[in-house]
């Protein structure tokens, strides 16, 4: 008997001290949303009462017989440390690619390195092994 008192204390313990889920909900202060095209393109965007601002627009447009879509954005919010993030990025047929001050940058490839490469691109046969 003693050994469910402690177990149980021992889970009362553990549900007091879990941090609270907020399930606050955010009003929606803007928002403008364009009637998708037919080809595809749309655009949208919208600002919350607790500053997030999103905005996206996607456009579709030839290349020989494919269709391609592009969608650029933008998405702002403050971190919990109250730091202003800002990130734009571009999505397409190469991928998501988002930028942004907080977002970590590659080192630059060293001019050595770079040689290297450019010389395996440019004589392909000699790294072929047989």
């Amino acid at each position: 008997m003693s050994r469910l008192v402690i177990v149980l204390c021992a889970l009362v313990s553990m549900t007091l001290a879990a941090p609270g889920i907020e399930n606050e909900v955010i009003e929606i202060v803007k928002q403008r949303v364009a009637e998708p095209a037919p080809d595809g393109s749309y655009s949208f965007e919208y600002e919350t009462a607790n500053g997030i601002q999103v905005s996206e627009e996607a456009q579709v447009r030839a290349q020989g017989d494919e269709l391609l879509k592009e969608v650029t954005g933008t998405f702002t919010y403050t971190s919990p440390d109250g730091t202003p993030i800002r990130v734009t990025y571009t999505a397409d047929a190469n991928g998501f690619h988002p930028e942004g001050s907080h977002l970590p940058v590659p080192p630059e490839i060293p001019v050595h390195i770079q040689r290297a490469l450019e010389y395996i691109a440019t004589h392909p046969q000699a790294n072929v092994e047989n």
